[in-house]
């Protein structure tokens, strides 16, 4: 499989979404250690701006993972600028902690998937080996708290911001569901991101790839 150009796409628009991504970044987010961490993103150790955002659902591709997590910014913006959501639910927060908690909730992806290669039909039912994403967790931390785990190593969160990441995964993610609830009603940027992340990854980006 070439990852590019199965899912019609150049080493060309993967720069690009990594030129937006970092105008983004650097365009909100300000905090003491925010160039720190960019900085990591952007290096050998990171394959951040190449990853897949899943092994083969929603961006099941190279840049798959970047593509998302500038979906999700666009999504929150645009839930967080309704009216209901401002005047109704005091959902009023910074350009800052919209992009941090946006940009990043996924940052545990990285360095999370490997391609390896298997056995399949082709169109002319002709067995072939293709390369697939398979996981290889080298920090098995989970999800949303792995985020937070290696953003704070970086900067600092509000408890709010830490909340948002850690949960984003809503009642999909495999915690008590009367603890996600009572996340949801104390801290509010968490349900906006859920909702983000949930309309970013089955309305845009698709399911099965």
């Amino acid at each position: 499989m070439n990852f590019y150009q199965d899912k019609g796409l150049t080493s060309e628009s993967i720069i690009t979404k990594k030129d937006e991504f970092i105008e983004i970044y650097t365009s909100n987010i300000k905090r003491n250690g925010s160039e720190r961490l960019l900085d990591y993103l952007t290096s050998e150790q990171s394959d951040f701006f190449t990853a897949p955002s899943s092994s083969r659902f929603h961006g099941s591709y190279a840049g798959g993972l970047v593509q998302h997590s500038i979906n999700v910014y666009n999504c929150l913006k645009d839930y967080l600028s309704r009216e209901n959501t401002k005047t109704l639910y005091g959902m009023n927060y910074s350009n800052e902690t919209i992009a941090l908690v946006s940009l990043l909730h996924d940052i545990c992806k990285i360095n999370f998937y490997e391609v390896d290669y298997r056995n399949a039909k082709n169109s002319k039912g002709q067995w072939e080996r293709v390369p697939y994403y398979k996981i290889n967790d080298t920090l098995p931390y989970g999800h949303g708290e792995k985020s937070v785990y290696i953003i704070s190593g970086f900067m600092r969160l509000s408890r709010e911001e830490a909340f948002a990441i850690r949960y984003h995964m809503g009642f999909s993610g495999v915690e008590d569901n009367n603890t996600i609830g009572k996340v949801f009603e104390m801290f509010p940027l968490a349900l906006a991101l859920n909702v983000a992340d949930m309309e970013a990854s089955y309305y845009l980006e698709g399911n099965e790839s």
